[in-house]
């Protein structure tokens, strides 16, 4: 009795486990059909992944005759620069928070976590009114300074949370040695917060990549569109490209698996000597 009860486990466990990855798998595969299918609405396609045939004129028609190169490129400067902007300005500022007395250092840490509290597009009509006046409405410039300011609020909190856990008996170590406080935060604290700038670093990137709302009220002309806008306008505007969108949808993943290839790696070995440290 308990030999059957066993065997009906295990294939109730393997019929739950072997749904929830159909359920979880379908709409991807899918996806990669319907880049490659030689359809273009989405009521053309079957419903067997890769049932209609293999073909590549999706991707002949992102770059032939859209201007899906031009909202790659786009779109890849805006990411790039708001992961180095916030990096950079967020490792500086939690610095000086963590190892620096000053005049008003707990008020603008106090108003830095009610900023936090409030969601970003609470603010849209003022950063629309702020970037008309600044002439930054369908700039590149204009969208990558929304992105910094709202990025700096919590994660500043988040990389101070970090270093004040590192010694502070290491800064005062190598200030005996004649550092100053800039080769004390290169090359001693930089090394150790590692972990906490790559994970920093991702979500810096990611957030950009896949955003749609605020490149929608920034943005304007088709020159200057990301990814996401040009992509919304095939299954949009009573166009049924859905099968362009899908390719579109496969590239624009390219990029941000191999950063997150190469940062996961970093970040694993990181938290490992991170492990380790007393």
């Amino acid at each position: 009795m308990q030999k059957v009860s066993k065997v009906f486990t295990k294939i109730l466990l393997w019929t739950f486990l072997i749904g929830t990855s159909l359920f979880v798998l379908y709409p991807l595969v899918y996806v990669v059909s319907a880049a490659f299918s030689p359809k273009q609405s989405i009521a053309q396609l079957s419903i067997v992944p890769f049932g209609d045939g293999f073909t590549l004129d999706r991707f002949k028609f992102l770059f032939n005759q859209t201007d899906y190169a031009n909202w790659f490129k786009n779109t890849f400067i805006i990411a790039v620069s708001t992961t180095v902007l916030t990096v950079l300005v967020c490792a500086l500022s939690a610095y000086v928070f963590s190892r620096f007395h000053f005049m008003l250092k707990k008020s603008m840490m106090m108003a830095l976590l009610i900023l936090q509290i409030f969601p970003s597009f609470v603010g849209m009509v003022a950063i629309y009114v702020i970037l008309l006046r600044i002439d930054g409405l369908d700039t590149l410039w204009g969208l990558i300074l929304v992105y910094l300011a709202g990025n700096i609020p919590y994660n500043c909190w988040m990389v101070k949370s970090y270093l004040d856990t590192i010694p502070k008996a290491l800064d005062e170590a190598a200030r005996i040695d004649g550092a100053n406080h800039f080769r004390i935060f290169w090359t001693i604290i930089l090394p150790i917060a590692k972990p906490i700038i790559t994970f920093l670093a991702i979500t810096s990137f990611t957030a950009p990549w896949m955003d749609f709302i605020f490149p929608k009220m920034v943005l304007r002309s088709s020159k200057m569109q990301t990814v996401a806008l040009g992509l919304f306008s095939f299954v949009s505007d009573k166009k049924n490209y859905f099968t362009s969108f899908a390719a579109g949808s496969l590239i624009i993943a390219v990029p941000f698996i191999i950063f997150f290839v190469i940062t996961q790696k970093m970040l694993i070995t990181s938290l490992g000597g991170a492990a380790v440290k007393e």
